[in-house]
């Protein structure tokens, strides 16, 4: 070091070398040693705080039965609900004008059938149907399956019908027509 006598000796202090007396030598290495120990002291502490966090995250209790969360849900999207979209018909081009499916309640009976308390307006006339749906899933998305199911004075019908996030979408076939449907799952508030 230019100008370094006899007793002053190089150390390093955050990074620089800077030259010390000698006598001073003890209270720069203790200096360096407690910014050391805090240094290691808060990344101690960070590395509790996040272990803390991560051990909350794993340690929240699944629920016992992750398929009834689903079917809670779904009873929960389903219920006080009006399906509000468009159909399309094989061989015709365009679409429905807007359609309006009514569904009061829906309540699980019994597997994975499901009844719901729907109304269809027939001629002006709102009437009460209550239709039994198989419900199946694929992963978390609830699909309305029907298969030649004959509802009175409507005819006979098959459907895959996905419901996810507010929306539905799916085919449906009636005895002797058939097409695509697809809208909004809405509540009125």
């Amino acid at each position: 070091m230019v100008g370094a006598g006899r007793n002053v000796r190089p150390i390093l202090d955050r990074g620089t070398v800077k030259a010390v007396p000698s006598g001073q030598i003890g209270d720069a290495k203790a200096s360096s040693e407690r910014a050391r120990m805090i240094i290691q002291q808060k990344t101690m502490v960070r590395l509790v705080a996040v272990s803390l966090l991560l051990l909350l995250g794993c340690s929240r209790k699944p629920s016992a039965n992750p398929a009834m969360n689903l079917e809670t849900q779904f009873q929960q999207m389903m219920t006080g609900a009006v399906l509000v979209g468009h159909s399309t018909l094989d061989n015709k081009e365009g679409l429905s004008s807007e359609e309006r499916y009514s569904i009061d309640r829906v309540t699980k009976l019994s597997g994975d059938v499901w009844m719901f308390q729907a109304r269809m307006n027939l001629s002006g006339h709102e009437i009460p149907i209550p239709i039994p749906v198989t419900i199946k899933w694929a992963g978390d998305t609830p699909v309305i399956t029907l298969t030649d199911l004959s509802i009175p004075g409507m005819g006979t019908y098959t459907a895959r019908v996905v419901l996810y996030r507010n929306r539905y979408a799916g085919t449906w076939t009636g005895t002797s027509h058939g097409g695509e449907l697809f809208g909004s799952i809405v509540h009125d508030k």
